[in-house]
């Protein structure tokens, strides 16, 4: 029988499944349950040390003998024992061993406030290990998958890069001694797998899973021009798209434009037939929250996550392998499989689902189709909405004049209308996705190229960042559309703040501002737009104006108006 806590019970699965064979073991009553669990365990081998500076050098030997990537533990109560392991975890440190401490921790409201054996526990160890982690006391679904999380990539991360010791603390609350459990749950474990070079050998695991797929998907989040390493990355995902689902925004630097999804899942809902079964994830960020959640109910999922530096990114919250690799250099791989059918083991799977995977991708292409045309033919009245199409729509014409032109979305309203209307790569700070800087970043690319660069932008983004038109160096490359309705407009759409009446100037900053004096004073030429004619001829005169200085173009909107036309774009695709 094992503890009734839960994040003990995750943690001990994990050890075992990550090849923890060994625990050196120290009494004290908060671990207990720890140690207790480690006992039951007849994968693990418990040794007890009562000297805590004692007990890790011995876990240290241990690890020396037995020569695997994790295989010894050593497991401390609460307070001062844990600052006993630091000698030997520095030696461990500078030896490169994986040694995995666990310490045993009061709950965190009970830190620094004179109760017993507490001291702040998570970073007591410094930079002594390579990955410190304190596991929370799981009350949910997602506490527990967090949980779950922070315990792989500590486990993985004591051999990635070469081996070094981590420290996973976990806070345990009374009553401590419940051992009712009767089995450990059976968690999932992370995987992480190395493949360079030529030798594609470590990527078959997933080739195979992904070849063998009935509903494969591409899912490709924010890029950038390092990120892919061939001219050939076009080709690559023109030739997958037809063997998986390829989704993608306008952030993707490699993409042809926006896919449509977000509006495919508006329609579909939660239907089982349009998931998944394998994921391969590329890149960083994805804006849309539909995708991120429907992608999270896929619990049967396998999801790989590709990136060449083995980061553990977990945002569909169901990844169970990561490929550390150059992710043009994995795909090409699974060309490779699908036209030479090399490898013995994929041949026979290769067709026994491929009516099923042709099925499943003409299912979403008709879906992503549909939505293509919604989105060309949908004539929303003047709005913010309005003034993106019309700029998306007249720029691919206009663009051909200019080499290579660029266009900078800022966060919020913004970037989501560039997922619906832009057909080619944008650029938006969606690492952090802050509303501070995005003018800032337009302006700063402005002034070390020569090429046209443009920034669209919601008002209070542009007025948070307005001193980045308080520069010198700018010039007559640099075009503003700033989209200004009068508050941040994203709040309208939040679903029950509408209920607040703090909601307009609290939270959503309304406010009468505009940006005319600004722009006088900084020498930006200026115009405004208060209806859709004086809108397009604006527009017109952002892309075709020759200028010595930077233009803006003010597009004036109402908000609750954005809103009524913004909604409606989605409900008139039932």
């Amino acid at each position: 029988m094992y503890s009734n806590k839960e994040n003990v019970n995750i943690l001990t699965a994990l050890l075992v499944k990550h090849g923890i064979r060994h625990a050196v073991v120290c009494p004290g009553s908060r671990n207990s349950p720890i140690v207790h669990n480690l006992n039951e365990c007849s994968l693990i081998e418990c040794y007890p040390v009562t000297d805590e500076r004692s007990a890790g050098f011995y876990a240290l030997g241990m690890a020396l003998h037995e020569g695997a990537p994790s295989s010894v533990a050593v497991c401390v109560t609460s307070g001062t024992a844990l600052l006993n392991l630091m000698p030997a975890v520095a030696e461990a440190y500078y030896q490169h061993i994986p040694l995995v401490v666990i310490s045993a921790d009061r709950p965190p409201q009970w830190i620094d406030q004179l109760d017993g054996q507490t001291l702040p526990q998570p970073s007591a160890l410094g930079r002594f290990v390579c990955r410190a982690v304190s596991l929370p006391e799981p009350h949910n679904n997602e506490e527990s998958w967090y949980c779950n999380r922070l315990v792989n990539e500590a486990l993985l991360e004591s051999r990635h890069h070469g081996k070094s010791p981590v420290h996973i603390n976990v806070p345990i609350a009374e009553p401590l001694f419940d051992f009712s459990v009767a089995q450990l749950p059976d968690e999932r474990q992370i995987h992480r797998r190395f493949c360079y070079g030529e030798d594609w050998e470590v990527e078959k695991i997933m080739i195979r899973h992904f070849l063998s797929a009935s509903r494969p998907m591409i899912v490709i989040g924010q890029t950038h021009d390092d990120f892919v390493h061939t001219e050939d990355w076009q080709e690559v995902m023109q030739f997958l798209s037809h063997y998986a689902v390829v989704l993608n925004e306008s952030l993707c630097n490699y993409s042809l434009g926006a896919v449509h999804f977000d509006e495919v899942l508006y329609r579909i809902g939660d239907n089982e037939a349009y998931m998944p079964d394998v994921v391969l994830y590329i890149g960083d960020t994805i804006v849309s929250k539909r995708l991120k959640t429907f992608l999270r109910k896929a619990k049967d999922a396998r999801v790989y996550f590709l990136n060449e530096k083995g980061t553990v990114c977990d945002v569909f919250m169901n990844l169970v392998e990561i490929v550390e690799c150059s992710p043009t250099h994995a795909l090409q791989n699974i060309i490779y499989a699908y036209e030479t059918k090399s490898d013995p083991e994929t041949v026979v799977k290769y067709f026994l689902p491929s009516i099923g995977r042709k099925t499943y991708c003409e299912k979403w292409y008709q879906q992503l189709s549909k939505a293509k045309l919604h989105a060309a033919t949908y004539q929303p009245a003047y709005s913010q909405m309005a003034a993106v199409k019309y700029f998306e729509h007249q720029f691919s014409i206009h663009n051909s004049q200019f080499s290579n032109p660029f266009v900078h979305y800022a966060n919020s309203t913004a970037i989501r209308l560039a997922n619906i209307y832009a057909q080619h790569p944008v650029f938006c700070n969606r690492g952090v996705n802050g509303i501070e800087g995005s003018l800032s970043t337009a302006a700063g690319m402005s002034v070390v190229n020569d090429e046209r660069v443009y920034c669209v932008i919601g008002d209070l983004s542009f007025f948070y960042d307005q001193n980045a038109l308080w520069n010198q160096n700018l010039r007559g490359n640099f075009r503003i559309l700033l989209l200004n309705n009068g508050k941040g407009g994203i709040f309208n759409m939040l679903k029950g703040l509408e209920q607040s009446p703090a909601r307009d100037k609290f939270v959503a900053a309304q406010h009468t501002t505009t940006a005319e004096g600004i722009c006088l004073q900084n020498g930006v030429v200026y115009r405004k737009a208060e209806n859709m004619e004086q809108m397009q001829g604006g527009i017109d005169w952002l892309l075709q104006t020759e200028s010595e200085h930077p233009l803006l173009l003010e597009v004036l909107t109402d908000a609750s108006e954005d809103e009524r036309v913004f909604k409606d774009y989605y409900h008139s695709l039932r």
